[in-house]
Formats: structure tokens, C-alpha cells, sequence
């Protein structure tokens, strides 16, 4: 059935019937990361549109589930294995949806059409990198493909990935929307002060106004830190009052960059400021307090710390790899992800010249021009209505 069908018993005769759509809001309990921020924000751009009737599930047996949400009662690890071999419909618990839309790589087994988020290509392209569960999550995804599920990816190049590691033409673009701007980034209150007892004591080294290079994100291979930390070993020769603040959940690259951390002289690893995971408020500080943003990632399937940083006038310098280019514009200074002289040069760049600097901070506001979640809502309601009336291609 069609949206365009007739209105059910109940609606007004004539009325286009609203898509009913089962989305999964997994991401949104526990720890917040990329992915549970990515789909908060398109929900909360979805929420009040008249012509979709969203289903929220999650699939957890422990999960605090608040009202309109369903729970699919079965813990996600042993759902997954058992999807991998039996693909029994959940149709009837999932709201008997006109479309379901997996948010985070996998999507349960339906008799309807299914809509599968992919952010970035990293562990289809990189098996051995990654761990048993996303490995797992990868067979999931290839075997929704394979019985004709959609795949929809927040940029053209994760899309140009998505397309040949997966063997499908079903793969669509939606561009996500800028992060909300933060209270402090708003009021500008960007100064580290001793006597703000709401910083780390870690960051008392840079109380005064000492410049920092920020580098935000998981500490995994693929953000590729330890290029980062050579790269300001290079710079810190250059300028004795420049730091390093690393602030990012651990990750499986931790080893990597405590060697080249430990490699750098004596005089320069006392610069380098670790702070491991950093709450909302504290980030945005860093943003705000920041002399550039380093991003230089081995892929990346959007990248919200490059608009985060735009947004508050935050020079980014980043490298080449998957979405940064397309999502940074023309607002960021770029090399290659294994050229540390390069790193080095554009972070110095970044933080000596002032023209650059006002250049990357204008380019950066123009850029966020391109960015909206009306548009993110707009273009993904399409793309529903098209899977659902079997118009997509």
C-alpha cells in the first residue's frame, strides 16, 4: 500500500495516509557518541512533521525505555546472531510500520521495507580493525543488502564507499544538520581561568590564555591522534608556549599514541594535556578556548567537531580522507592523512598567520550556510515516502 491510498477508518476521507515509520532509538541510551547525536537531532527534526507517524524501538532487554517506545525484548548481541541465520518478521512488535529504519547499522528482520544508516565505511573496509560485535554488525548489514534493504549515508563520498564494498545501486545521500549551538559558545565565555572550578585540573597549564591545538574525538585508529601528536611535536619546536589538549574517549589506538606521546622530549610531553572523555559543556569550552581544531582523520563519514568548530570561529586544519572536504568546504586547511610535515605546516599556518585565520573563520560561517536538519527532514521523509511507494532507486 501506497501513501498516496486513501485514508484509513478514523481519518478524514481523501487525506493522504501518514508513512508509518519504526525507527531505532538504540543509539540514544547509554553513553552519547556521533552516531546516538546524529539520530537525537534527526528525530527532534522529524518529530513534528504531519505527514510521518513515528514507531521508536529499542532492542534491549536492560534499557530504560520512556513512552512512545517500544522494546523489542531480547538482548542485541543474541539478536544479531540469531539474524544471522533465521529472519523471523517483527512486523507485529515493531507497530506493523509501513518502513523500518535500522539508525545504526543493523535493522531487524520485516516483511516491509527496510532503511539502514550507514555513517562510514571504516569497518567494511577494514575487517580486522574492528571488534567481534561490529564485525558481527557488518554481516548483518551485508545480509540486509542482500534481501534489498536501502542503505541511507550522511555524505556522497561515504556513499561512493557504501555503493561498491556493499555491491548495491540502493544507496541514498542525506547530509545531516549542523550540532546545536552551545549556551557558552553563544555567550562567548571562552576563557580558562584558574578560578573556574569547573575545569580539570589538567588544564590549569593553560590558564592565562596559553594557545592550544584541540584534538577531539575517539582515540581509534581511524582519527588517526598519533598523526596529530607528531605532527605537534614538529610545531611545539616552533613555539614553546603551544599545547596539546586530546580530549576523546579511549580507544583501540590508545597504544599507538601513548608511543607517540612517550617519544616526544621531555619538555614537550609535559604540553601535551589528556583528558580522555569529555562531557557536552567542557567540549564546547575546548571549542570555544581553542586555537585550531586538528582533524586529521583516515576516513570519516561526516565529522560534527569540523561544524562545531566552524561555529565558533575555530580554525580547522584536516586531512583529505572520505567526508571531510565535502563537509568542511573550502573552511579548512588540508593534507593527507600520512603527511605529518604537511599536518605540521597547516597547524602552524593556522596558528601564526592572522589572515589565514580570518579567512578559515569567515569561510567557516559561510559553510554552515549549507547545513540544516529541516533539510535533513525534508530530504529523508522523501526518501520514505519513494521506499515505501517502491520509487526509489
Amino acid at each position: 500500500m501506497g501513501v498516496d491510498d486513501l485514508a484509513t477508518d478514523g481519518e478524514r476521507p481523501g487525506a493522504r495516509r501518514r508513512v508509518r515509520v519504526a525507527v531505532d532509538t538504540g543509539p540514544l541510551h547509554g553513553r552519547r557518541t556521533g552516531i546516538g547525536n546524529a539520530v537525537a537531532w534527526t528525530l527532534d527534526a522529524l518529530a513534528h512533521r504531519a505527514d510521518l507517524e513515528l514507531f521508536p524501538y529499542v532492542l534491549s532487554t536492560r534499557a530504560k525505555i520512556t513512552v512512545p517506545e517500544r522494546r523489542l525484548p531480547m538482548p542485541a548481541a543474541l539478536a544479531h546472531r540469531f539474524w544471522m541465520h533465521r529472519s523471523p518478521s517483527l512486523d507485529r512488535l515493531l507497530g506493523r510500520p509501513d518502513i523500518v529504519h535500522g539508525t545504526n547499522y543493523v535493522v531487524p528482520p520485516t516483511r516491509c521495507p527496510q532503511l539502514v544508516s550507514v555513517y562510514d565505511c571504516w569497518f567494511l573496509e577494514h575487517p580486522d580493525d574492528v571488534s567481534d560485535d561490529v564485525a558481527r554488525s557488518a554481516r548483518l548489514l551485508r545480509r540486509a543488502v542482500g534481501r534489498g534493504a536501502h542503505v541511507v549515508t550522511c555524505s556522497a563520498a561515504t556513499s561512493a564507499q557504501a555503493r561498491t564494498l556493499l555491491n548495491t545501486d540502493r544507496v541514498h545521500t542525506v547530509l545531516l544538520g549542523p550540532p546545536p549551538v552551545s549556551a557558552a559558545a553563544e555567550r562567548g565565555d571562552s576563557n580558562l581561568d584558574e578560578s573556574n572550578r569547573d575545569w580539570p585540573t589538567e588544564l590549569s597549564a593553560l590558564a592565562g590564555g596559553s594557545p592550544f591545538i584541540l584534538s577531539l574525538g575517539t582515540v581509534e585508529r581511524r582519527k588517526n591522534v598519533s598523526q596529530t601528536v607528531r605532527a605537534f611535536a614538529r610545531v611545539a619546536d616552533e613555539h614553546s608556549t603551544v599545547n596539546l589538549v586530546i580530549a576523546g574517549a579511549p580507544g583501540n589506538d590508545q597504544a599507538a599514541v601513548d608511543k607517540a606521546i612517550h617519544q616526544l622530549p621531555d619538555a614537550v610531553q609535559s604540553r601535551v594535556v589528556r583528558l580522555g572523555s569529555v562531557e557536552n559543556a567542557l567540549k564546547s569550552r575546548l571549542l570555544a578556548s581553542a586555537s585550531v581544531l586538528a582533524y586529521p582523520s583516515l576516513d570519516e563519514g561526516f565529522g560534527f567537531p569540523l561544524l562545531e568548530a566552524q561555529q565558533v570561529g575555530l580554525p580547522v586544519v584536516a586531512s583529505t580522507a572520505g567526508s571531510i572536504p565535502e563537509v568542511a568546504g573550502s573552511a579548512a586547511l588540508y593534507s593527507a592523512p600520512t603527511d605529518v610535515d604537511a599536518l605540521a605546516g597547516n597547524l602552524h599556518l593556522a596558528i601564526t598567520s592572522e589572515t589565514v585565520r580570518a579567512k578559515l573563520i569567515n569561510q567557516g560561517h559561510r559553510n554552515l550556510e549549507r547545513f540544516s536538519w529541516a533539510s535533513t527532514a525534508d530530504q529523508l521523509t522523501q526518501l520514505y515516502i519513494d521506499i515505501v511507494n517502491g520509487a526509489a532507486s
